[in-house]
């Protein structure tokens, strides 16, 4: 089996969990990253670029609470 097919066998986790941990983690990421976007679109006066990001941003962290959420109730039962 390579490795682009492990399916838990050799973590101990499998796909759909390891993917919503990924995901959870990868719209935190983003909002973090958008804040940076934020302030360098700021910096150049460019007030529709912040906006744009802040939307973004507010996005990811509504995937990150929806993804957190699906993990609490998955580690709770």
């Amino acid at each position: 089996m390579s490795a682009t097919q492990e399916t838990g066998g050799i973590t101990g986790t499998m796909d759909k969990d390891y993917n919503l941990v990924w995901f959870v983690e990868q719209c935190l990421s983003n909002a973090l990253r958008m804040e940076t976007f934020i302030a360098d679109a700021e910096r150049a006066g460019d007030t529709e670029l912040a906006d744009l990001f802040r939307r973004a941003q507010a996005e990811s962290r509504k995937g990150a609470e929806q993804g957190k959420d699906y993990l609490r109730r998955r580690m709770a039962g």
